[in-house]
């Protein structure tokens, strides 16, 4: 077993999902709910948002080549794609657009488990990319499970942070998600350089 991989992953997983910017979220998309109806919520939108994921670890690389796009110009796509994602993380234009997602559904969702939290606030763009990217890097039936088993121990990180929602946002403060925002895009970019350096390597640009 690739510590280091499982490390990686967990980390590019954790960082593009962001639970930590998803709390503040989760609370504002369920005004007066009880922690039982809450706790529903959660669990239901972790385990869409898993199953999607895992649909795209196993057949995502598969669709890709049916289209005729090799995974070394997925992975350069794919870091471009996380690296804008730091970039609004940075900048605070993700919380923008999730927040004004939030404004135009809040009103009419009763259940928003399925949308907007399992799609696309956890299983976005960015999460989908990243199981695709992630599961290339280990090809086979043991590196999707293996990716699988991240994308699970990162959804019920997600579902903790769902669950102690409030109490993080009071020891927190808008100040303390902020930082922790900041800190999370940086780390994202980094990462997100990382693949685009993997796959010009494996078209022979990078050594």
């Amino acid at each position: 077993m690739d510590t280091a991989f499982l490390i990686t992953a967990f980390a590019t997983l954790f960082v593009i999902i962001d639970p930590v910017g998803l709390m503040p979220i989760f609370i504002a998309l369920t005004p007066g709910a009880t922690p039982q109806q809450r706790r529903a919520i959660a669990i239901r939108a972790c385990v869409i948002a898993f199953g999607i994921l895992s649909l795209f670890a196993f057949f995502g690389e598969a669709v890709l080549g049916f289209i005729g796009i090799s995974m070394p110009a997925f992975r350069i796509a794919g870091g471009l794609l996380l690296f804008l994602t730091a970039l609004d993380m940075l900048f605070e234009r993700r919380s923008k657009r999730r927040e004004d997602r939030v404004d135009d559904q809040i009103e009419e969702m009763h259940d928003p488990s399925v949308f907007p939290i399992a799609i696309p606030l956890i299983a976005g763009p960015g999460s989908i990319a990243t199981v695709i990217l992630l599961s290339g890097q280990l090809p086979g039936i043991q590196g999707t499970l293996l990716v699988l088993a991240v994308a699970l121990v990162v959804m019920l990180a997600v579902m903790l942070f769902f669950l102690a929602g409030g109490l993080m946002e009071r020891a927190l403060g808008p100040i303390g998600i902020n930082v922790v925002t900041r800190l999370l895009g940086m780390l994202l970019a980094a990462l997100s350089v990382q693949f685009i350096l993997d796959g010009l390597k494996a078209f022979g640009f990078a050594s």
